[in-house]
C-alpha cells in the first residue's frame, strides 16, 4: 500500500510540476459556468461566460479583474452583466487555490446587486503556461439571499505569462 501511495504522489508531482506562481507573472483566463450546474432560487436555464485578467503581486498571491455575461431563463429578460475584482491565494505549489471576489451585477431591466463571493479551485497545468481550472464557487447576493445567491461549478482555461 505504501508503494502505491508513493507512486501516486510521484505521478501527481510530475503532472503538476509546471506550477509556478511567482511574483511578476501575468494571467489571462476564461471560464464557462452554469449549463444548469449552478443553482439559485430565481433561475431556470443558466449559462455564463467569464473573462479574467490578473497579476501575481507576490509569490502565490494574485490580483484579478473579471468581466462576465450570464444568461438566465429562456426569454433573456434576466440576463446579467458582471464586473468585478478579486484575488487568489495558491495554497500549495501544485495549483490548489482559494479565491475571493466582489462583483457588481446588472440584470437587464430588473435589478443591480453587489455580490461578494468565494471559490475553491485547482489550476491543472497542461504545459508550462496553460491550465485547465475547475472551481466550485459561491456568490452571496445583497439584494435577496434566497433568490439571487448562487452556488455552482465552473470550468476555465488559464494562461500564465
Amino acid at each position: 500500500m505504501k508503494k502505491i501511495a508513493l507512486l501516486f504522489v510521484a505521478i501527481f508531482m510530475a503532472v503538476t510540476g509546471y506550477a509556478q506562481f511567482e511574483q511578476g507573472k501575468w494571467y489571462v483566463g476564461a471560464s464557462v459556468s452554469g449549463l444548469d450546474i449552478s443553482y439559485s432560487g430565481a433561475e431556470e436555464f443558466n449559462v455564463g461566460l467569464e473573462a479574467k485578467g490578473g497579476y501575481l503581486l507576490a509569490d502565490n498571491w494574485m490580483l484579478l479583474g473579471q468581466l462576465g455575461y450570464q444568461h438566465n431563463g429562456h426569454d433573456g429578460t434576466s440576463d446579467m452583466i458582471t464586473l468585478g475584482i478579486g484575488g487568489r491565494y495558491y495554497i500549495i505549489q501544485n495549483g490548489l487555490y482559494l479565491g475571493v471576489n466582489a462583483k457588481l451585477t446588472h440584470a437587464y431591466h430588473n435589478y443591480n446587486d453587489l455580490m461578494p463571493g468565494i471559490e475553491v479551485g485547482y489550476a491543472f497545468f497542461l504545459n508550462k503556461n496553460v491550465t485547465i481550472e475547475p472551481a466550485i464557487y459561491y456568490d452571496q447576493s445583497f439584494k435577496n439571499h434566497s433568490d439571487y445567491s448562487k452556488i455552482g461549478l465552473k470550468i476555465g482555461v488559464g494562461l500564465y505569462l
